[in-house]
């Protein structure tokens, strides 16, 4: 008993005991809590005071790291701890940088996809190497975070390491807020959702995209080619299968900067509609548009797509990269409203990514480790806000339920990751003028965003789909041929 237990009236000493034997077991509310309220240990307050309890959460940092990555000498990355001291193999691909004693607390406490990146992104944790493998890292630590494991063995281990270190970082992207503003996927909240995204301003992506601005998989014949010629690839590939005609009125839902209805424009001679939610991405598509003399044959508009009015119709729709952005409930509304808009006999070009492990079946284990790790959290909160990826097949269904007739599937799926390591390759040889223009913190989000999405694209986590979908006329036409061939011959 101590002296402050003396003090103490008898009923108050008993419920501190018991909130004592009580604390092995915490359960998972309890670690939420643990991360929402600041406890100051006695020796914190900046990196420099640590103090001689270092040696101490180092060996509770060890235990916690011989248990979800096994033995050093085992392990295919390094960790090197905030004196210095590395344990690892000495070529591994990837350094794990605890930069405190409390790092892996703030990682793992309580587990998540969410914690686990803004431990990284707010410079808890560093990641020195292929930050692709760090998403790799990831996936073990989410399939060894067993619950009942991780609260018997883990947790304790973790609570024994200090909290605090608030001071460390200051984010400069700021999360996307869980406030009311309007109901999921009206066309006020998709429309802050995507400004939430997009608001970190026309430089910085220039920094890792083509010159076109293509912010949609690129398409490569070798694997080889420039990231400016897999796009370019992409583009006559799209307009290629949408049998783009002279004079044709095309119609591009979410046009991102302009690049295809320019190229479609350019190559096919077509008079092209380009619409966007996005300020930005529209002012910086005019000006191209201005600058190439194609004013009078593109046009880009700010507007929501169930704004298409009843008497306008297109030839040829195209949307890339746009569906992920609808969600469940409303992918009906997304193929009904292109249908609707597109003229008997004409094509509709949907290309987007699709989620592939949903669809496979799960353990009653597997299930809890999932809700507990909460996949997705950092993208929806740091990333593209209020996104959600379907199955394939849900995608289909809708296209037939609003009329479309299925005539082509092309999965690109090994096509986004290669593109997305052209990106994060681009972003860290520009590291230093990215953070001048939106911070670290906002750099981190994206170099992790764009190598943890390439490693679940080569994984085969998830997938990209190009789908051709059909409006035959009165009599069964449309203006797809017999085969595939125009689509490659020269």
């Amino acid at each position: 008993m101590t002296d402050l237990d003396h003090d103490r009236p008898a009923t108050d000493r008993t419920e501190a005991r018991a909130t004592r034997k009580r604390a092995p077991s915490a359960s998972l509310r309890d670690m939420e809590a643990s991360r929402s309220i600041s406890v100051e240990p006695r020796t914190l307050g900046s990196r420099d005071a640590i103090g001689t309890d270092s040696r101490i959460w180092k060996s509770h940092s060890r235990a916690v790291l011989l248990m979800l990555l096994g033995e050093p000498a085992q392990r295919d990355v390094a960790v090197r701890y905030w004196d210095g001291e590395v344990e690892g193999p000495h070529d591994a691909h990837l350094t794990l940088v605890l930069k405190h004693p409390g790092a892996l607390r703030r990682m793992l406490l309580p587990p998540s996809e969410l914690h686990l990146a803004e431990a990284y992104i707010h410079d808890d944790v560093d990641a020195e190497g292929d930050l692709e493998e760090a998403a790799a890292l990831g996936d073990v630590l989410a399939t060894r975070v067993r619950p009942g494991r991780f609260v018997r063995r883990v947790l304790p281990q973790l609570l024994a390491l200090p909290a605090g270190y608030r001071d460390l970082a200051t984010p400069t992207r700021r999360r996307w807020g869980i406030g009311k503003f309007a109901p999921r996927h009206s066309p006020s909240r998709d429309r802050r959702a995507v400004r939430y995204h997009y608001d970190v301003g026309n430089e910085f992506f220039a920094l890792f995209l083509d010159e076109r601005m293509v912010y949609s998989c690129a398409y490569f014949k070798t694997g080889n080619e420039s990231l400016e010629a897999a796009q370019e690839a992409k583009l006559e590939h799209t307009c290629r299968k949408l049998r783009l005609a002279p004079s044709e009125l095309l119609l591009d839902i979410g046009c991102g900067w302009g690049g295809m209805i320019i190229h479609a424009a350019q190559r096919y001679g077509v008079n092209a509609l380009g619409i966007t939610l996005s300020e930005n991405q529209a002012e910086f598509a005019r000006k191209r548009i201005a600058a190439l003399g194609l004013s009078d044959r593109c046009r880009v508009e700010v507007r929501d797509y169930r704004q298409l009015g009843s008497a306008e119709a297109f030839d040829k729709i195209v949307s890339i990269g746009m569906v992920e952005h609808v969600g469940h409930r409303r992918i009906g509304d997304y193929f009904a409203q292109a249908h609707r808009v597109l003229r008997p006999g004409g094509l509709f070009l949907s290309h987007g990514i699709v989620t592939v492990d949903g669809a496979r079946p799960k353990t009653v284990t597997r299930r809890l480790t999932d809700w507990m790790w909460r996949g997705r959290g950092f993208i929806e909160r740091y990333v593209f806000p209020d996104s959600e990826l379907l199955p394939l097949g849900e995608h289909v269904l809708a296209a037939e339920r609003a009329g479309f007739e299925i005539r082509d599937a092309e999965s690109l799926r090994e096509h986004y990751a290669l593109t997305l390591r052209h990106w994060v390759r681009r972003l860290e040889a520009n590291r230093e003028e990215a953070q001048q223009l939106v911070g670290d913190t906002t750099y981190r989000v994206w170099r992790l965003y764009m190598s943890a999405s390439a490693h679940q694209f080569a994984t085969g986590r998830i997938g990209v789909e190009q789908l051709l979908l059909a409006k035959p006329d009165a009599t069964g036409r449309s203006v797809v041929p017999l085969t595939r061939r125009d689509l490659y011959s020269p």
